[in-house]
């Protein structure tokens, strides 16, 4: 499975394509699909995306945790699998961002590719800015209670 790290920002050209950074293409080089795929976080005003097997791993998590008939994995399932898009690299390793993921996102000229591990999102560039300043705010308050970070621990 991919892992992406660290924070880019590219320009998107007039038909919507953008360049994947090369650490993000060279993370899902060994994937089945030649691209990465796209779909529309439930919480968030951006793209987040991820290589094929996170996407697969999440679908045998919804139908393994809940079964294939369960209302609430439905709409989970839907939200997130029935949106989602396949973006194919093109020579240059460019992906076409979807019209309506542009628009709901409020992606214009440039945008901020945020490596988070096994996702990333994509974010128009200047609302990235300030949805960082709230995140870096809210780990420093919160980090130091979570177990990774020394919280959690039992005396």
């Amino acid at each position: 499975m991919a892992f992406f790290l660290s924070t880019f920002t590219n320009k998107v050209d007039k038909k919507g394509r953008v360049s994947v950074p090369a650490a993000f293409r060279n993370a899902v080089a060994d994937s089945h699909f030649p691209g990465v795929v796209a779909y529309k976080p439930l919480n968030l005003p951006c793209i987040e995306g991820a290589d094929m097997s996170f996407l697969e791993q999440l679908s045998d998590q919804l139908y393994g945790d809940f079964g294939p008939f369960d209302e609430e994995q439905m709409s989970v399932a839907t939200a997130i699998l029935g949106g989602a898009s396949q973006l194919a690299f093109d020579p240059e390793g460019r992906v076409m961002l979807p019209a309506a993921f542009r628009a709901e996102a409020g992606i214009n000229a440039q945008v901020t590719f945020v490596g988070l591990g096994r996702k990333f999102q994509i974010w128009d560039a200047p609302a990235y800015e300030l949805h960082k300043e709230k995140q870096l705010k809210m780990a420093a308050e919160k980090a130091p209670k979570l177990a990774p970070f020394g919280g959690g621990r039992k005396p």
